[in-house]
């Protein structure tokens, strides 16, 4: 497994040590040792059942864990108060809202409720700015129950970000979404990194993972056992690359651990006829699978 840490100075904008989580025998989570920087997109992979709800309740205050510390934005979740809440956005996959509502109509309503407490400042987002964020400056007064599934899914984001959180949980934002939908999707989350604002996001879309995130975790059967960037996953020993050619009669394959010293060795045979020339190597779901199999 990779170590990610934190860099610099700046306290991560999550931490957890040894964290575990029982429901009477059945053991969710294992003792996971996590650090998050303020300002990275992290996309928790892992099967049905492999604790990521569990892990993100946990850290958004929703369940007390078993055993173990956590600290989110400089406190326990799990007893923080009100001021600490105001800098947390949350995305859920599916929620309910008045359909009628016109959409600045709803995020005026959310802004009203970021007032201080305990001395912190409110700084609800100006709705002109927030919509123009979100891509929903032309649909500020549609009836919510009149967007299209993509554009209720930004919605459903500006929602999130209208207190301007330091630190947003996204639980599977896109399930349902067309292609294009998706891709708006994706560009927005890259839009969200110029206003350093920490993302975490859980998702069973691979594909999805490596377009938006700076940083992937693999949590398998309570733990974690895999942490880095999408191409440093690939790059792991989940399997050798594979060199496949047609030599004229047949399509041949060759597994290597360093296909470019193979390349240069067939390709200054003289003998060699070589078609159809591929290197494959391992993508994200390879990765996902060959780490899950084991």
């Amino acid at each position: 497994m990779i170590d990610s840490t934190t860099t610099g100075n700046a306290p991560p904008a999550i931490r957890t040590r040894g964290l575990q989580m029982s429901y009477g025998t059945n053991r969710v989570l294992r003792g996971i040792d996590l650090e998050i920087a303020r300002g990275e997109v992290v996309v928790l992979l892992g099967p049905n059942g492999a604790g990521k709800t569990t892990t993100v309740e946990i850290l958004e205050g929703f369940r007390h864990p078993s055993a173990g510390s956590v600290e989110v934005l400089g406190a326990d979740p799990a007893d923080a108060g009100h001021a600490w809440r105001a800098r947390v956005g949350i995305v859920l996959q599916s929620w309910r809202d008045h359909a009628k509502w016109r959409v600045r109509e709803l995020l005026e309503y959310l802004g009203g409720f970021y007032v201080p407490y305990s001395g912190a400042v409110a700084r609800p987002w100006p709705i002109d700015e927030l919509l123009a964020a979100v891509g929903l400056a032309d649909d500020a007064d549609t009836p919510i129950g009149k967007l299209s599934g993509g554009r209720r899914r930004r919605l459903d984001v500006a929602s999130g970000l209208i207190g301007r959180p330091e630190l947003l949980f996204l639980d599977e934002p896109t399930a349902g979404f067309d292609p294009q939908a998706r891709r708006d999707f994706h560009d927005l989350l890259a839009s969200l990194s110029d206003l350093e604002t920490t993302i975490l996001m859980t998702t069973h879309d691979l594909d999805e993972a490596e377009k938006v995130a700076s940083r992937i975790l693999l949590l398998v059967d309570g733990g974690i056992i895999a942490d880095g960037s999408p191409d440093t996953l690939r790059r792991q020993d989940f399997g050798k690359a594979e060199v496949r050619w047609f030599d004229g009669e047949q399509h041949l394959v060759h597994p290597t651990d360093d296909p470019v010293a193979f390349l240069r060795g067939l390709l200054t045979d003289p003998e060699a006829t070589i078609e159809e020339l591929e290197v494959r190597r391992n993508s994200l779901e390879d990765v996902y699978l060959k780490a899950v199999e084991r």
